[in-house]
């Protein structure tokens, strides 16, 4: 393990790691809570915030590719348009809805990247295996 390796990295990529690891730990959290109460609701605009900060952060994170966007960017749109899925169907009380945006943001705008974050070569791998 190479901590020294996250805190040598950018501070835009601290920030982004950051964000998405606890946008992870406060959406496992929401998945066992109990659902429509005053802490699910305070707790989903935390998880909305912690996303949004992430996918804003991936804008600025351009290092693999040159200076260029890399397919991975591609989860920053989708990601915009899942906060706004999930909390326009929390809004209007359309729960299935809602339930399913969360899940589809929570696996495909936080889990698959991630895991495209533990390649080799990438700054978690070095964290992990260095």
């Amino acid at each position: 393990m190479n901590i020294q390796a996250f805190f040598e990295a950018p501070m835009i990529i601290q920030i982004h790691a950051l964000s998405a690891f606890a946008a992870l730990g406060v959406g496992a959290v929401q998945f066992l809570a109990p659902k429509g109460t005053l802490p699910h609701r305070t707790m989903g605009m935390v998880f909305v915030l912690l996303m949004s900060l992430t996918a804003s952060t991936a804008i600025f994170i351009r290092q693999i590719n040159d200076g260029n966007f890399s397919p991975i960017h591609i989860f920053v749109p989708l990601t915009f348009f899942g906060l706004i899925g999930l909390t326009y169907h929390a809004m209007k009380g359309q729960f299935r809805s809602h339930r399913r945006s969360v899940m589809g943001l929570y696996f495909g705008a936080l889990i698959i990247p991630g895991v495209f974050t533990f390649l080799p070569g990438r700054l978690m791998w070095e964290v992990v295996a260095g």
